[in-house]
């Protein structure tokens, strides 16, 4: 496997961070980045941390030592309503939408710390995903789990976001709407954003991504491209499912 480095054209930098709730640490020492344009996606066994890395960059868990660096700039230890300032948007596996509201009423949250919202990135999403534009007026939370899925998205893309952060987006979902959700992040990369991913469907994760990291109890374990984790037979073995 590769050793852990950085980059000099790093959009996001995490470096030896230390971070968990509370008390309690989860991540201990733990390096990771995203260049511009990248696609990388965090494996890992259940209970490994994945989540709280995204978490931790978002500014949603207490930070305890290290650095986190988003273009530059130190954001460790910032709050979400700052952080979300500088070009990231983070969808939460669960509560990722308003059930109440419609979904053009949660399309245009997605877009509250402007001081109007823009009907150009409101049909931006609508290109993206026809069915929220079909269901417009839908009140979201009886939507089924792909369009919700969908949605979610959809509202974190309102701001034109530098890097897209999803946490298990094919969690919960048919079989057969777990390949057009992953398409869909494709394209979306494909368009200029980069995408930090958590997946559970690791295989499929590290097929499509260009490099992909594997936590294991809260600490890096192995970082290389997703090909190369997907012939790596102790990789396979040992978190993969051989």
């Amino acid at each position: 496997m590769s050793d852990f480095k950085t980059s000099d054209d790093g959009l996001l930098q995490v470096s030896a961070l230390d971070a968990g709730y509370g008390d309690l640490q989860i991540l201990t020492d733990v390096d990771m980045n995203v260049d511009d344009g990248e696609y990388v996606t965090i494996v890992g066994p259940n209970g490994a941390g994945k989540s709280t890395v995204m978490k931790s960059v978002f500014g949603l868990t207490t930070y305890m030592d290290g650095e986190i660096e988003f273009r530059g700039d130190e954001i460790q230890g910032s709050n979400p309503e700052d952080i979300i300032h500088l070009g990231l948007s983070y969808v939460p596996q669960n509560g990722n939408i308003f059930e109440s509201l419609t979904v053009r009423e949660n399309l245009e949250m997605g877009a509250y710390i402007l001081d109007s919202v823009p009907e150009d990135q409101i049909q931006a999403v609508y290109d993206r995903f026809p069915i929220l534009e079909e269901r417009s007026e839908q009140e979201a939370g009886t939507m089924s789990g792909g369009q919700r899925q969908m949605l979610a998205m959809g509202r974190a893309l309102m701001l034109d976001p530098d890097l897209l952060m999803l946490d298990e987006p094919s969690a919960g979902l048919a079989p057969d709407l777990v390949e057009e959700m992953f398409d869909r992040i494709d394209r979306i990369n494909e368009a200029g954003t980069s995408v930090l991913m958590v997946e559970q469907n690791a295989k499929e994760a590290l097929r499509r991504c260009d490099r992909g990291y594997v936590l294991v109890n809260g600490e890096n374990r192995y970082m290389d491209s997703g090909e190369a984790l997907l012939g790596d037979e102790q990789v396979r073995q040992d978190f993969l499912g051989g």
